[in-house]
């Protein structure tokens, strides 16, 4: 598995005809479950894009967005870069790959400016919309309240890099050492997988009275036995309890009626100013991390380079590979 990875990610950035064509690039290549694109411009430089469909449905989605960031062709200007790695089904992953963006630009020309407020509302807007949603189809369809996405975004615009996450995919910054030529991997988001310990620290405190708000399950640490990441965009079955009842599917439903929300919908989010050194920007869902590290994933971009791309400081490329489950990679 790790091998086919690493010829994946290669093949991201090889010469087109050394990798089969089956359609343009300008809207992407098919082979087999595999879908990528060599290269396409953002306005901050260059990106590659691949999908490996690892199930029989494609829960994940993932976008990227160039040019005006909010509803004003005056600006702010920038790339808008979104991984969203469902789970339960794709309907989550779906409506964020509709919504949150959209959102973004709302609350952008409000602010007339980018900000990590601007993200955190966007983020609160499409949770929000979600359990609307939810309650509207609850009566037809009550099995959507079980299905959620994790959500990973990253924002370029002003020179600045915003990221906010939520669940356990990550996005890591290729930063040259200019002394040794070497390029270091940085992780720059965090995660919320109960297999983390200082996560579940922080849903013990949250829920002190509660002794199974983790649980070692089959060698693997879950919240409530159910899931592994403590802070999503839907599952509204553990957010609300009028949610957690029949029709729901016996599996996902606990003994034990809950009060307060139990995972969370609030991104961590870090800022930070773009430096020369800056490479390339690697955003990925768990799939990839269960097989690389941070600093091999790097290490395949940074000893693979295509001729297409010229590293400087106003040029970021950003790589992304998902479902496998879900990776996007930028060059900055």
């Amino acid at each position: 598995m790790l091998a086919a990875l690493m010829n994946l990610l290669r093949a991201c950035w090889l010469p087109s005809d050394q990798y089969v064509q089956t359609g343009s690039d300008a809207v992407g290549r098919h082979d087999g479950l595999l879908w990528y694109k060599d290269s396409g411009q953002h306005t901050n430089g260059e990106f590659s894009m691949a999908v490996v469909q690892a199930n029989s449905l494609l829960e994940d989605q993932s976008q990227i967005e160039s040019g005006p960031l909010s509803l004003l062709d005056s600006g702010p200007y920038g790339t808008f870069v979104g991984v969203y790695d469902g789970h339960g089904g794709p309907e989550t992953s779906r409506y964020i790959n509709n919504h949150l963006f959209q959102h973004l630009k709302r609350f952008a020309t409000e602010q007339q400016s980018m900000s990590a407020d601007v993200i955190r509302k966007a983020f609160q807007a499409t949770e929000e919309g979600f359990v609307s949603l939810v309650t509207k189809q609850w009566p037809t369809n009550p099995q959507i309240a079980a299905v959620g996405s994790c959500c990973l975004v990253g924002v370029i615009c002003g020179g600045m890099l915003y990221t906010a996450n939520l669940g356990d995919s990550r996005v890591v910054l290729g930063k040259l050492v200019k002394a040794t030529g070497e390029v270091l991997a940085v992780q720059l988001s965090a995660e919320h997988n109960a297999g983390i310990e200082s996560v579940r620290q922080e849903l013990q405190s949250m829920h002190p009275e509660d002794k199974q708000i983790v649980v070692l399950k089959h060698n693997v640490w879950r919240v409530k036995g159910l899931i592994q990441v403590s802070r999503s965009i839907g599952d509204v079955y553990l957010k609300k309890a009028e949610f957690n009842r029949e029709p729901l599917y016996p599996k996902f439903r606990l003994r034990e009626p809950f009060k307060k929300p139990i995972l969370s919908s609030e991104p961590s989010i870090s800022v930070q100013p773009l430096q020369p050194q800056d490479q390339f920007l690697i955003f990925a869902s768990d799939g990839l991390w269960e097989h690389l590290s941070n600093q091999e994933a790097v290490d395949i971009v940074h000893n693979n380079p295509r001729s297409v791309c010229s590293l400087s400081q106003n040029n970021i490329s950003i790589f992304f590979f998902y479902s496998c489950r879900d990776t996007f990679i930028i060059e900055l």
